[in-house]
């Protein structure tokens, strides 16, 4: 790995962290609350690409689970792992190989194709992770745990807005820097 990967893995794993600042919104139904941190991994994906974009997540988790509180409200340690939110910490690193993997497979990235690749790896991703986990943690049914998320789709389709809108400018600016893997995709 070049040491140019290296430093904008470690600049995405930071962002997580920075995410994590800004305060969590917690919903009185349910011990998942509403965060920041998903806006980081659909930049993660969508401007490095889904090895990378994947290796900051995995970065960033480690750090969390040797206790390192990144996690909103000043949480880390292995046990976050484990609770309610666990699927949705481990879906971040699959939804930023996925978006990372769609882009690098789409020609012309524009606003649509951005946007559908942040919904996909950014929302449905993270929700086919933590929706599971959240059911069997908190002893509820997979439709009740799947209902509970309904809370979350306004939010979570205004950062999948501002991720793409931010993903194709940074994209744009860092194109020197950072070259998409695999596919020759160009920016719109």
């Amino acid at each position: 790995m070049k040491t140019k990967d290296m430093v904008f893995v470690a600049l995405f794993a930071a962002l997580m962290g920075v995410l994590a600042l800004i305060p969590a919104i917690n919903l009185g139904f349910t011990p998942v609350p509403i965060v920041l941190q998903t806006i980081g991994i659909m930049f993660a994906g969508a401007i490095l690409g889904s090895r990378l974009g994947a290796l900051s997540q995995i970065v960033f988790l480690s750090l969390v689970a040797v206790g390192v509180p990144l996690l909103a409200n000043g949480k880390g340690g292995a046990a976050v792992f484990v609770g309610p939110t666990g699927g949705y910490l481990i879906g971040y690193i699959v939804g930023a190989f996925v978006i990372g993997f769609i882009l690098e497979r789409t020609e012309n990235v524009t606003f649509v194709k951005m946007f559908i690749a942040n919904l996909i790896g950014g929302v449905l991703i993270l929700y086919v992770f933590g929706i599971p986990v959240l059911a069997f943690v908190t002893n509820i049914s997979i439709m009740e745990a799947i209902k509970v998320n309904y809370a979350f789709i306004p939010g979570d389709l205004i950062k999948v807005t501002i991720a793409t809108i931010l993903s194709l400018r940074l994209r744009k600016a860092l194109a020197v820097y950072i070259k998409p893997h695999k596919s020759a995709s160009k920016v719109a």
